[in-house]
């Protein structure tokens, strides 16, 4: 009895310092270190360079973009009030990631706290989430308007277009939440230093020293419902849009319509490529080092290319900014 006693106070003391070393461990981790591109540490000034000017040309693409069709009376319509939404929304995902980027280039300074950390995973799900919904949501516009134009102005009329970006919004945020105040709340004991240049939802399951099977199980079901719901929209839409142009009478007209699709398919195969490759993983932790590379798309190439693709390069927005353009060397 007396030897059994002994044995069960000796359990219960090294009980006791696991749980005492334990609530150290979690409350010792009060930043992270990004490793960013420890490859090509030294060309970090080229890097800063491109990087910044990729910056820059995106956000005054997009911002362009919602300056033009809200001063311009002829882009209010359904279709440019998506594209507007998605123009903001592409500011803000590549605006959550790049500024540090460009910091970490620039001063070498890799430490993001605890909480700044959580924060930026969670924006850059929720917008990312969001950019995937107003893509379906302009893939059935433009379907209605090419497949259904007698119905397209009864359907998309203001009240339904202004519902259906509160929708992508309000899906983005609540999918996105959950696993991410979840894995918040597990326990970080170290190492530190975040195989990525940003705080994404997988490196940071891989520094977790708690039990995250059911947050990675979670979060692929949710990373699931989001591509495939969104690209199964996607194709269906642009399907049909494919099937009313080859109807088209004219060949002039045929070819221009596929070079136009065919442009925005080239972007959405880039984004829903990069994003499942990352994220339709059932085990967040395998394949990180691909992540880096695929996460660049989606956080430089895409940005840059969609203000081009879907806008810039269409007829009333060269009218539009023509217009413009007059009417400020007139006010001169």
């Amino acid at each position: 009895m007396t030897f059994c006693k002994i044995a069960q106070r000796e359990l219960i003391e090294e009980m006791e310092k696991s749980m005492m070393g334990d609530a150290r461990n979690r409350t010792a981790v009060q930043e992270f270190t990004l490793e960013g591109f420890p490859s090509v540490q030294p060309l970090g000034k080229v890097l800063f360079l491109v990087h910044l000017l990729a910056y820059l040309a995106s956000i005054m693409g997009n911002t362009l973009i919602i300056t033009i069709t809200w001063a311009d009376h002829r882009l209010q319509t359904p279709m440019y009030f998506f594209l507007s939404s998605f123009s903001f929304c592409e500011c803000c995902f590549i605006t959550t990631v790049i500024p540090k980027l460009l910091a970490m280039y620039l001063s070498g300074r890799k430490s993001i706290s605890f909480a700044a950390c959580f924060t930026q995973a969670f924006v850059f799900l929720f917008v990312g989430t969001t950019i995937f919904f107003l893509m379906a949501v302009l893939s059935l516009d433009r379907y209605l308007a090419i497949c259904k134009p007698l119905y397209y102005l009864t359907v998309m009329n203001p009240r339904m277009c202004f519902l259906l970006v509160i929708i992508c919004l309000a899906l983005g945020f609540f999918l996105m939440v959950v696993p991410v105040i979840l894995l918040s709340q597990s326990s970080f004991c170290g190492p530190h230093v975040i195989p990525h240049f940003f705080c994404d939802f997988g490196p940071l399951t891989k520094l977790s020293c708690s039990d995250t099977r059911s947050i990675e199980m979670l979060a692929f079901a949710m990373d699931s419902f989001v591509l495939l719901t969104s690209l199964i929209i996607t194709i269906i839409a642009y399907s049909n849009i494919v099937f009313s142009i080859v109807c088209l009478p004219s060949a002039k007209e045929r070819q221009k319509a596929f070079f136009t699709c065919s442009s925005h398919l080239i972007v959405l195969s880039l984004m829903y490529s990069s994003c499942i490759l990352i994220y339709m993983k059932p085990k967040q932790t395998t394949l990180l080092d691909s992540n880096r590379e695929a996460a660049l798309m989606n956080t430089v190439v895409t940005p840059l290319l969609n203000p081009v693709v879907y806008t810039l390069r269409n007829k009333q927005v060269h009218q539009a900014l023509r217009d413009a353009l007059s009417r400020i060397r007139l006010q001169r």
